[in-house]
């Protein structure tokens, strides 16, 4: 009897978009088929392709893949115009060159949107509007260390998959050396067996080397890249040194917690009595560039690589379950089983393993031998990243959210300020930033009477959705605010700490990214189908329709512009879906002209400020997306499809280089679709043998600023 994974019925828009029942098992352990892990009852806010396709992208897709490359307009101090400084060991250069300026300290420019908008499509390419070209930077198994072995298929080994760029790419970082170099920092978030190792019949059928080829296959990437002549276009560096390439895995990286919670009775393990030493990062999602040069990422989805949560210590399993691992099974549904090659994997065992996952990870891509660190000062729950902007009072501000139905959104505030300039001094200050200050999490609340907010999606009398909110103190350094918990007890069991200040429950809170030239902060809100349900809450301000397929951007502004400050009001500029369905709303623009959007995950800004919106799960029949819109002045509203990625591919990323000249996505899980195996591919993207996640680049032909 075949020990394969069980895969659940098609979801086709009914939990996470249209996302595929093979991405529900691999990427988040089948999260659906299981209770929603918050319990409490605090208040919820909560044929035109032919003639409109570029032909010379889809031509060239099938037999390259597509590539886009972005030097992160709002993900890094500097923007635009900026003069890249070069790299030194002591001072690396701050990405896009330049000093770091104050939250609000720009305004907006007139980057006009001018490309024309590409059509919803199914086709198994990356496709991108007419006068762009894309290639793919690099895919799995490519080079990553030099030296390592070609990939081979059919005889994979950890050792060679940890030199080699990883399986699943998802946030996508690109930090300049000078005007022709780069590195490019990407996570691996989660490997899809089926669609990596010929004739996979179960995870119990994997051999034990492979399921090391599966751990060395998470983590991160860091690759140097060089620019393609004069274009928008970069590939990976292949000859010289590299010094800078290297692989982070799960399977031997170490890593340093930092912060209060380091060293706490929570995070020791008879590997590690001290608490203080994590052996690799899980499921690494988004993340973001800091203005000193590194890049965070954040570890999501950990959960589903423990067992035994049956065998855990009563008094641990309700905290356990809160962060979505059962406690009634040795194997949940879509377990991993990693514990055949480590035992720590096994809670019966190692009970506190996990919490050691579910951090906020920083790496110093300019240091190969730096130990990556995880901060344990900005919570533990499931990151989706973490994007820092700093303050006018020179505090840096890290925003995030909790991907998971019906939990929070998380703000910290650095306790020391960022030093400007480019001394081994200043970056030596800048390392310690996000090992202490105070942690918040969000309560929202709307300006519109209940009665008018009936799940339908109408807008209130005042014609939009709004309201005010508070950052709730949760901790700062070794005080608690939370009655009943440590400040070690609330860092690692931050869920928890929401629950009991009463935090506001939204909607699959994903990436939140602070404008650099407005410090306006935009939060993704994916999607959320069981509100509305019986014993579910219904519809709020913030979550304004009942089985909310297709999400909402929200956009909230500190007030004073302040964002170290308490207090701050909100709106729903974008509420996605069909702009033909009267339940969508692009801020007031015509919905004549916009394009349709569903299922937001990941936002970046260009360097003239206008939104980027990447999407996962399309529950409107498409492929997956790139998409811009301005977020102010007459074309705020007016979004446009940039481009689509392959069949059964997620877009992930985006990343828009400070020139503007060049965007970054990544294609995770291209042929993610049930019934799919190497031998059978639902997607042959990006060599036109088997699907192979990639970093791809996209630039204009004429060389020009990318969108305008």
């Amino acid at each position: 009897m075949s020990d394969r994974p069980r895969l659940l019925p098609l979801l086709g828009g009914t939990r996470h978009g249209s996302r595929d029942a093979m991405t529900c098992l691999y990427r988040c352990g089948n999260a659906c088929d299981h209770p929603v892990p918050n319990p409490t009852d605090n208040p919820y806010f909560g044929d035109v392709v032919d003639t409109e396709i570029s032909r010379r992208g889809v031509v060239r897709a099938g037999a390259v893949g597509a590539l886009v490359l972005g030097f992160g307009g709002a993900a890094v101090g500097a923007l635009a115009g900026a003069a890249p400084a070069a790299a030194a060991p002591a001072a690396p250069p701050v990405p896009g060159g330049g000093e770091v300026s104050p939250a609000g300290a720009g305004r907006p420019g007139g980057g006009a949107l001018t490309f024309k908008p590409i059509p919803p499509n199914k086709l198994d390419t990356l496709v991108v509007p007419n006068g762009y070209d894309h290639s793919v930077v690099i895919r799995w198994g490519d080079e990553v260390v030099p030296g390592a072995p070609a990939f081979d298929l059919g005889r994979q080994t950890a050792a060679a998959q940890s030199k080699q760029f990883g399986y699943n790419n998802d946030f996508v970082g690109v930090l300049p050396i000078d005007r022709r170099r780069a590195l490019l920092v990407v996570n691996h978030e989660y490997t899809n067996e089926d669609l990596m190792f010929p004739g996979f019949t179960g995870q119990d059928a994997l051999t034990v080397e492979q399921v090391r080829v599966a751990m060395a296959a998470h983590g991160m990437s860091v690759v140097e890249l060089e620019r393609v002549e004069n274009t928008g276009q970069w590939r990976p560096v292949r000859r010289g040194r590299r010094e800078y390439n290297r692989r982070v895995t799960a399977l031997a990286t170490k890593f340093e917690l930092t912060g209060p919670a380091a060293g706490s009775a929570w995070l020791r393990t008879a590997a590690d009595p001290k608490g203080r030493t994590v052996i690799g990062t899980l499921n690494n999602c988004a993340g973001g560039v800091t203005p000193w040069g590194t890049v965070l990422s954040g570890e999501e989805n950990f959960n589903q690589y423990f067992v035994g949560g049956d065998g855990a210590p009563e008094e641990q399993k309700p905290r356990l379950a809160r962060y979505g691992i059962p406690t009634d099974v040795r194997h949940p549904s879509g377990s991993r089983k990693w514990e055949r090659a480590d035992e720590r994997f096994d809670l019966a065992r190692h009970p506190n393993e996990a919490n050691r996952f579910g951090w906020i990870v920083e790496i110093d891509p300019f240091d190969p031998q730096a130990k990556p660190r995880k901060h344990t000062a900005l919570g533990r729950f499931k990151h989706e990243g973490a994007n820092v902007i700093v303050a006018r009072n020179g505090r840096v501000v890290a925003y995030m959210g909790d991907d998971e139905r019906f939990d929070y959104l998380y703000k910290f505030v650095s306790d020391k300020k960022f030093m400007p300039g480019k001394s081994s001094v200043a970056r030596r200050h800048n390392l310690t930033l996000l090992e202490s200050g105070t942690l918040y999490v969000a309560k929202i609340e709307g300006d519109s009477p209940a009665a008018e907010i009936d799940g339908s999606g109408t807008l209130p009398a005042d014609g939009g959705f709004g309201g005010r909110g508070r950052w709730i103190k949760l901790a700062s350094g070794n005080r608690s605010y939370v009655d009943g918990m440590t400040a070690a007890d609330v860092l690692t069991f931050t869920r928890l700490a929401g629950d009991k200040v009463g935090a506001t429950k939204m909607d699959r809170p994903e990436d939140v990214e602070p404008s650099l030239l407005t410090g306006k902060v935009y939060v993704a809100l994916t999607n959320n189908s069981d509100r509305g349900k019986a014993g579910k809450a219904p519809a709020d301000e913030a979550n304004p329709r009942n089985s909310n397929k297709h999400g909402q951007i929200l956009e909230l502004v500190e007030d004073r512009g302040d964002n170290t400050g308490e207090t701050f009001t909100w709106s729903l500029p974008i509420v996605c879906g069909d702009p033909a369905d009267a339940s969508t709303y692009f801020a007031g623009y015509d919905k004549t002209k916009v394009s349709p959007i569903s299922c937001p995950d990941n936002v970046a800004f260009d360097a003239t400020g206008n939104l980027w919106i990447s999407t996962d799960g399309n529950a409107l029949g498409s492929n997956d997306g790139l998409f811009a819109t301005a977020v102010e002045g007459p074309e705020r509203g007016h979004l446009k499809q940039f481009l689509t990625v392959p069949l059964g591919a997620e877009t992930c990323g985006p990343f828009i280089t400070g020139d503007n000249r060049s965007v970054f996505v990544a294609v995770q899980h291209p042929g993610e679709v049930t019934g799919a195996s190497v031998e059978n591919p639902a997607s042959t993207w990006p060599d036109g043998d088997f699907a192979k996640p990639g970093v791809v680049v996209t630039w204009r032909l004429d060389g020009g600023p990318v969108g305008s």
